[in-house]
């Protein structure tokens, strides 16, 4: 609880040795207000928006949105990724495919999601489940794949069926991988989820970054940017503290 605290308090305090730097820039004014807000007019911006009801809005939207489109792509990339590592036909067929895909930026897939789904949801979560699900096969595939041979050796010498040993010896020695990929799918999932919300989008906070573009509202635009933040960063600790709980054999 003490290192907790400690690590706690360290985050807070460069926090705020931010906030002071960017507060003093402002008050100096050595770069132009009207295109580097300061924190007390992002602070009004954020206490508007949550006064008008748009703000939480916006939140449960896109939270909803990133959830649905993790989910989709988690779940493919893991299953798709022990189809590909632990059965030849399925890798010579698959991974040329992902490999090319893999440097494809969702914003390009956003002209296709339009045409393949509509301007509804599902080209939403089209987008962010492509996303997710290319780095959580990538991570699947590379731990299932990379189970130390030693260990295999051992399950089969002790007699385990190939349905034992896959269970009790290839998913905890990939745990660590898959989790890994989950962790990156899960804040790739808030990264895509602005390219996601320019299929046209009438509420979240990457419609809300494009509408305060439009009118040139620097101070609304920090404010969506800090709120994705929070919210990765928010998601990757849970992951963190999950892995500890779950994947205790890896801290051993």
């Amino acid at each position: 609880m003490n290192d907790a605290l400690r690590h706690a308090g360290k985050v807070a305090l460069s926090l705020l040795g931010v906030v002071a730097v960017w507060q003093l820039v402002s008050l100096l004014k050595l770069v132009n207000p009207a295109l580097f807000p300061s924190p007390v007019d992002v602070w009004h911006a954020a206490g508007d928006l949550l006064e008008s009801g748009v703000f939480f809005d916006d939140l449960a939207v896109s939270v909803g949105r990133a959830a649905i489109g993790f989910v989709l792509g988690a779940s493919l990339g893991v299953v798709v990724g022990l189809l590909t590592s632990r059965t030849r036909l399925f890798h010579l067929m698959l991974n040329p495919l992902f490999t090319i895909l893999r440097p494809i930026p969702a914003i390009a897939l956003v002209p296709v999601a339009i045409v393949w789904f509509g301007i509804g949801e599902g080209s939403k979560y089209f987008v962010i489940a492509y996303t997710v699900f290319l780095a959580v096969w990538l991570n699947t595939h590379h731990g299932m794949e990379h189970v130390a041979t030693l260990y295999i050796r051992a399950a089969r010498s002790l007699g385990a069926s190939r349905l034992r040993e896959f269970a009790m010896v290839v998913v905890p020695a990939s745990a660590p991988h898959i989790f890994a990929g989950l962790r990156l799918g899960a804040a790739l999932a808030f990264l895509s989820l602005v390219a996601a919300e320019l299929t046209g989008a009438s509420a979240g906070i990457g419609y809300r970054l494009q509408e305060a573009r439009q009118f040139i509202l620097m101070d609304r635009m920090f404010v969506g940017l800090i709120e994705l933040g929070i919210l990765g960063a928010l998601v990757d600790t849970a992951f963190v503290l999950l892995s500890r709980r779950l994947i205790h054999w890896e801290q051993s």
